[in-house]
């Protein structure tokens, strides 16, 4: 199952989709407003809903029968409340989450670092960020081969945490068992060919795959 999250950022900054690409769709606050506007109910919608105007809310709660209603004074972030309900009722889904980046740079760190959460690391190879320039993945400890997305340029390990054993491979610039002693982005390497390797044997990365903005 493939589940798409949507946050309240711009849509601009949206990548490209169509409505059958995705089994389900997720509002998160702002987000929902979104995605009615693009003709897409969500299956349910989570927030505090602050970001809308009181008209824009009365829409939301009488169009879409399912929404978990958070208060503004939270711990949580509404992203964090929605991808814990989506994993909770769907632990298997595949789980693409857009309008998370391009606006505050408090929430996007958030977002970025939903990785290294202990309630998300089970679902770590389920997760995927992206946006119109960037797709975002999280590796754990173990060996990959990550195929290059054809639309994207840049390849960039982001070390979310201290990492160890840190070896790339079959790409642009390369490293053999280097430990990396804090969060460190190994930003602008590039592939190859059609796919690069990376292994590591402690910690959590995101892997970044980027391209600038025409």
């Amino acid at each position: 199952m493939k589940i798409l999250l949507v946050a309240g950022g711009s849509p601009e900054l949206w990548p490209q989709f169509e409505s059958t690409d995705y089994d389900l769709f997720v509002g998160i606050d702002r987000g929902t407003w979104h995605l009615l506007a693009r003709g897409i109910t969500p299956n349910f919608a989570v927030g505090d809903f602050d970001s809308l105007s009181a008209s824009e809310r009365e829409k939301v709660f009488a169009t879409i029968p399912d929404v978990l209603s958070s208060i503004p004074e939270k711990d949580d972030t509404d992203t964090q409340l929605a991808l814990a309900e989506t994993f909770k009722r769907y632990p298997t889904a595949d789980v693409c989450l857009i309008g998370a980046t391009g606006g505050r740079l408090d929430h996007l760190l958030a977002n970025l670092w939903l990785g290294v959460e202990p309630r998300f690391v089970p679902h770590l190879a389920q997760l995927t960020l992206q946006d119109r320039q960037n797709v975002v993945t999280y590796l754990a400890p173990g060996s990959y081969t990550i195929e290059k997305v054809p639309t994207m340029k840049y390849l960039g390990y982001c070390c979310l945490t201290p990492v160890t054993d840190l070896t790339l491979s079959k790409s642009k610039y390369t490293l053999d068992h280097v430990h990396v002693a804090q969060p460190t982005s190994w930003a602008s390497n590039e592939f190859v060919g059609p796919t690069a390797e990376i292994s590591f044997s402690a910690g959590i990365i995101a892997v970044v795959q980027s391209k600038d903005r025409a």
